[in-house]
Protein backbone atom coordinates (compact mmCIF):
# COMPACT_ATOMS: atom_id res chain seq x y z
CA UNK A 1 0.00 0.00 0.00
CA UNK A 2 1.36 3.45 -0.80
CA UNK A 3 0.73 6.88 1.19
CA UNK A 4 -0.99 9.33 -0.66
CA UNK A 5 -1.55 12.94 1.28
CA UNK A 6 -3.37 15.82 0.31
CA UNK A 7 -0.31 18.94 1.30
CA UNK A 8 -3.44 21.26 1.92
CA UNK A 9 -5.98 19.21 3.78
CA UNK A 10 -3.36 17.07 5.66
CA UNK A 11 -5.70 14.28 4.96
CA UNK A 12 -3.93 11.14 3.81
CA UNK A 13 -4.94 7.75 2.75
CA UNK A 14 -3.59 4.74 1.10
CA UNK A 15 -4.16 2.91 -2.07
CA UNK A 16 -2.53 -0.45 -3.99
CA UNK A 17 0.48 -0.37 -6.07
CA UNK A 18 -0.86 0.79 -9.26
CA UNK A 19 -3.97 1.90 -8.28
CA UNK A 20 -5.67 5.53 -10.08
CA UNK A 21 -5.72 8.35 -7.56
CA UNK A 22 -9.56 8.29 -8.88
CA UNK A 23 -9.78 5.05 -7.03
CA UNK A 24 -9.75 7.24 -3.79
CA UNK A 25 -13.27 8.96 -5.09
CA UNK A 26 -14.64 5.67 -5.86
CA UNK A 27 -13.28 4.61 -1.75
CA UNK A 28 -14.34 7.93 -0.37
CA UNK A 29 -10.85 8.17 0.64
CA UNK A 30 -10.32 11.74 0.44
CA UNK A 31 -12.05 15.14 -1.04
CA UNK A 32 -10.44 14.95 -3.67
CA UNK A 33 -12.56 16.19 -6.63
CA UNK A 34 -12.67 14.54 -10.24
CA UNK A 35 -15.57 15.07 -13.44
CA UNK A 36 -15.10 12.85 -16.25
CA UNK A 37 -11.96 10.91 -14.40
CA UNK A 38 -11.20 9.87 -18.61
CA UNK A 39 -8.59 12.63 -18.77
CA UNK A 40 -11.06 14.96 -20.73
CA UNK A 41 -12.06 17.65 -18.48
CA UNK A 42 -9.58 19.12 -16.31
CA UNK A 43 -11.53 19.38 -12.72
CA UNK A 44 -8.94 16.64 -11.41
CA UNK A 45 -5.34 18.60 -12.29
CA UNK A 46 -3.34 18.36 -9.23
CA UNK A 47 -0.05 19.58 -8.25
CA UNK A 48 2.36 16.97 -7.10
CA UNK A 49 4.57 17.88 -4.60
CA UNK A 50 6.06 15.04 -3.57
CA UNK A 51 6.40 11.73 -4.93
CA UNK A 52 6.70 12.39 -8.73
CA UNK A 53 8.99 9.76 -9.49
CA UNK A 54 5.90 7.30 -7.60
CA UNK A 55 3.41 8.17 -10.38
CA UNK A 56 3.04 6.31 -13.50
CA UNK A 57 4.50 8.82 -16.43
CA UNK A 58 2.00 11.20 -18.11
CA UNK A 59 1.32 9.72 -21.74
CA UNK A 60 1.08 12.51 -24.94
CA UNK A 61 -3.00 13.06 -24.49
CA UNK A 62 -2.42 13.76 -20.46
CA UNK A 63 0.57 16.57 -21.39
CA UNK A 64 -1.06 17.97 -24.50
CA UNK A 65 -4.29 18.07 -22.77
CA UNK A 66 -2.43 20.24 -19.10
CA UNK A 67 -1.04 22.03 -21.80
CA UNK A 68 -3.61 23.61 -23.58
CA UNK A 69 -5.21 24.12 -20.13
CA UNK A 70 -2.31 26.58 -19.19
CA UNK A 71 -0.59 23.63 -17.03
CA UNK A 72 2.44 23.58 -18.79
CA UNK A 73 4.87 23.10 -15.34
CA UNK A 74 5.57 18.81 -15.25
CA UNK A 75 4.62 18.93 -11.73
CA UNK A 76 1.25 19.13 -12.93
CA UNK A 77 -1.07 15.75 -13.83
CA UNK A 78 -4.15 14.86 -14.04
CA UNK A 79 -5.09 12.72 -10.62
CA UNK A 80 -7.10 10.39 -13.35
CA UNK A 81 -4.72 9.15 -15.20
CA UNK A 82 -1.78 8.86 -12.48
CA UNK A 83 -1.30 5.45 -11.05
CA UNK A 84 0.40 4.85 -7.89
CA UNK A 85 3.64 3.26 -7.20
CA UNK A 86 5.04 4.79 -4.78
CA UNK A 87 3.94 7.50 -2.02
CA UNK A 88 3.08 11.19 -3.05
CA UNK A 89 2.21 14.33 -1.75
CA UNK A 90 -0.49 16.46 -3.67
CA UNK A 91 -3.23 19.37 -3.73
CA UNK A 92 -5.63 19.85 -6.31
CA UNK A 93 -5.40 22.86 -8.04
Amino acid sequence: MHKVLISTTGEAFSLPNDAYLSDAAELQLAGLIFGCRAGMCGICVIEVIDGAANLSRPDEDESLFLASLGHDHESRRLACQCQLRGDVTIRQC
